[in-house]
Order: C-alpha cells, then structure tokens, then sequence
C-alpha cells in the first residue's frame, strides 16, 4: 500500500526533528511525507531547509489554514492520487522501527478496515496476571493485563459513575475510557474512537469525511469526533503492535483556562455526536461526572505545587458548564 504521513506542527522544531528521526528507522518508509506548519515564526521551516528527509514536502499554512483540524484537512488536500493510506502523527512522538508495517498490516489483516490506530507504549505501568485475575478498587484489568487506575476512576468507581464499555467505545453518558486503556498485549482490537495523534484512515473516507472546524486552535477531542463519526459507517482498529512513545511537550498548548472551557464545551459536544438523544439518567450521568472532575481539578490546587494552573483549569470548566444552559454548541453534520 502507499501511504502518506502528515504530520501537523505548532512551534515545535525540537520534537520534530526528533519524530522524523524515528521515521527515518522505519522498516517502512512513507511514500510522502507532508509538514503542514502552523507556527507564527521560521524555525520550524529553517530547520527542514538545514535537512534532507526523503519524499519530504513541507507547507507553511497561513491563518486562514491555522489549526489542527484545518492543518490536518489541508494535509489530506494535498496528498497525491495514488495514496492509499493516510496516517497522522502528532509532532511529539518517536516511533518504534515497526510501526508503519504493524500499521500496514493490520489493514491486510482486515481489509473491511476504515482506519487503523497505533498504541503509546510509555506511559502506563501494564503486568500480565491471567484471565482469572479479579482486581483491586485501585487497579484497572482487561484482557489478562492489569495497571494501577487513577484516582479519578477509582472514585467514579465508588459512585457508580464508573464506564460501562470497552476502552475505545462510548458510553451513553460519555466519559469512557480511551483507547489507552488497552493493554500491550500485540493485539489487534475493534473500537470507534481513535487518538488522531496516533492514527491512520484508508482516503477513500476522506471523500466523504473532513475533520471538523468546530475544534478550533488547539482541536481537543476532534479525533474523537471524527472517528465516532466514521465508525457509524465502518470499522475501526487499535493495533498494540503498531507502538510508539508520546513525549508531551508543552509548547504551542492553551492556557489553562482555555484548555479547561475545551474539555467540557468540546466534552459535550463529543458525546451529543454520538448519541443526540441520551436518557435522562445518562444526562444526570454526564453532569455528575463532568462536576466531580472539574472539582478534583481544584482539589489539585491543594495537593500539588501547580495551584495556579489547577485552579485556572477548574475556572475554564466552571465556566463552559453554566454556559451550557444558556448556550449549546450546534452539532455539525
């Protein structure tokens, strides 16, 4: 299969540089390679003119093209015909050498394959400890893997507030668990959400799908949106042979308040593209789920050394959620 990699930027030169020198490893090398770049500065595009990367394109986008969502689309724009497989990277992760084949090979596995996700092997603890393994409160199991779960879940847990599917599917109340709650097993699992950062789409889907400009800037929670989409058409997949690291960097993030706003106005929005008419228990579910959240956010304001962003986050989400009485997003088609 030919295969395009499109990796959107941000203001990032230093993690690029270090993501395209695992490509440069990959027992698969894309057959492109497009560097749609944001940044409001010139070091991201001085450093790809300082190095020779094959098939490389880059593309410097103007306001009007700035953004995830709308870097990703003009990414798939300008991919050429004969591409079969677009696969997205966000620009600070670093792939183990596999990860294009184990990519490539899934959609050979299972041809009905809308698109395919990788797995982000460093930052969980996973032990295998069998099928009849029956966990803690504090831990989490699945499929014969366990890890410690977090604070969080333990107490949606003791509420009863807890997710009732498999990672990667949504709830009718929303707040499931994500695809990272898969374990390294070298399995290949079914699923209908897919982190972007870590993804990969057959173009052909891309006649009829576009990533959507309500994620603005920053894009929170567009991939689920997109793939929650796609998979009411067809399948999707999380190969956990397919791995790499996610190296978070910080730079080119929201501020705090922002980025709390995003998690509950893009959170809604999110859970109403899958399911536009929840019941009510499922509309007590979500509230009572977002609420418990923001207020463990503003108990960090107490227990950690970065009080100010805590408390700046929990405001952001404060704020979304009054506003969603007033003032509902529309759902875009």
């Amino acid at each position: 299969m030919k295969f395009s990699l499109i990796i959107c930027t941000y203001m990032r030169p230093k993690p690029l540089s270090d993501l395209l020198a695992s490509v440069q490893l990959q027992t698969c090398y894309p057959d492109e390679i497009l560097i749609i770049d944001g940044s409001t500065n010139n070091q991201t595009q001085d450093f790809i003119a300082a190095n020779s990367f094959r098939n490389l394109h880059y593309f410097m986008v103007s306001a009007t093209d700035r953004g995830l969502t709308r870097q990703r689309n003009f990414g798939i724009s300008k991919t050429a015909q004969d591409i079969e497989v677009v696969c997205f990277l966000d620009d600070d992760t670093i792939l183990e050498p596999q990860y294009f084949e184990e990519i490539l090979k899934t959609y050979v596995l299972f041809p009905e394959a809308l698109g395919v996700g990788g797995y982000i092997f460093n930052e969980d603890d996973w032990e295998f400890v069998g099928q009849d393994y029956l966990p803690a409160i504090d831990e989490y199991y699945y499929d014969g893997w366990k890890k410690k779960d977090g604070s969080r879940f333990v107490l949606r847990k003791k509420l009863g507030l807890d997710s009732d599917t498999q990672p990667g599917f949504l709830p009718e109340f929303s707040h499931g668990r994500s695809i990272g709650f898969l374990p390294p097993s070298g399995k290949t699992y079914p699923v209908e959400q897919l982190m972007g950062g870590v993804s990969s789409f057959k173009k052909t889907v891309f006649q009829t799908f576009q990533f959507s400009t309500f994620f603005e800037g920053y894009g929170l929670y567009e991939d689920a949106d997109f793939t929650l989409r796609l998979s009411k058409t067809g399948k999707l997949y999380v190969n956990t042979a397919a791995q790499l690291g996610h190296y978070h960097d910080s730079s080119g993030r929201p501020n705090q308040f922002k980025y709390g706003k995003m998690v509950v106005r893009n959170g809604w929005y999110v859970w109403r593209v899958k399911h536009p008419k929840p019941s009510i228990k499922s509309k007590f579910k979500w509230h009572a789920i977002t609420l418990l959240l923001a207020f463990i956010r503003f108990s960090n304001t107490f227990t950690t050394t970065k009080r100010q962003s805590s408390f700046t986050e929990f405001a952001g989400r404060m704020s979304a959620w009054l506003v969603l009485f007033f003032s509902k997003p529309k759902i875009k088609s």
